[in-house]
């Protein structure tokens, strides 16, 4: 995910995509526990996105007001 796609997506756009990676987040998490992740890179890749999304909705908001 880039962060130039992401300054384009509307607020809405970006708080249902930070559900979406929450919840992959999670059940990457579940998959760690139990022993059955077999790509374990894109734990990490989940948490970069999550921290791409959170800075760009920080930053619009901070233009905004």
């Amino acid at each position: 995910m880039d962060a130039s796609d992401l300054k384009t997506k509307s607020a809405d756009e970006l708080k249902q995509l930070l559900g979406d990676l929450k919840k992959e987040q999670f059940n990457l998490r579940f998959q760690r526990a139990s022993g059955q992740l077999e790509n374990t890179s894109r734990v990490g890749a989940v948490r970069r996105d999550i921290a791409r999304i959170k800075t760009v909705m920080r930053a619009k908001a901070a233009k905004a007001g």
